[in-house]
């Protein structure tokens, strides 16, 4: 089977599979109990440390629990998460903990959470400075004189 690989995504599920794996045999864990352990198939277990397949986020979850690392790292190395942004990852984790939203509903959240900030940090890099307001205090004349 070809590996299919898109610039940007390709990597990250490259590195996350490697780092998947990684953890895995440091947890001293065969594929078949890390599978069972977290509810997903064998093969799939395989495809994703391989880097074919990306993972939901309650995959990740799963798989976070199972060689008791925070899922917080699995989402930095899938690209799901923003590793430098602490504000930004508190939103995202909250999108990305929630046990109703489907893991199509929370891409989309997550996706428009970051269209809407990457908009606003143009926005403000662009936008010229506000002048400083008028600061009236009691006593000053603040009246114009015209010159002659």
């Amino acid at each position: 089977m070809a590996r299919i690989r898109t610039p940007n995504l390709g990597e990250q599920l490259g590195t996350l599979g490697e780092f998947i794996a990684s953890q895995r045999r440091a947890a001293e864990l065969s594929l078949r109990q890390l599978a069972e352990q977290t509810g997903v198939s064998n093969p799939y277990l395989s495809q994703i440390e391989r880097g074919l397949r990306r993972p939901s986020a309650e995959v990740l979850q799963q798989l976070a629990k199972a060689l008791r690392i925070s899922a917080e790292q699995l989402y930095v190395q899938a690209g799901i998460l923003n590793p430098d942004d602490g504000q930004v990852r508190s939103v995202e984790l909250a999108i990305l903990g929630d046990p109703v939203l489907s893991e199509r509903q929370k891409q989309s959240l997550l996706d428009v959470y970051q269209s809407f900030r990457t908009v606003a940090e143009n926005v403000h890099d662009t936008a010229a400075p506000e002048p400083a307001p008028l600061i009236e205090e009691p006593g000053l004349d603040t009246t114009i004189i015209e010159g002659d």
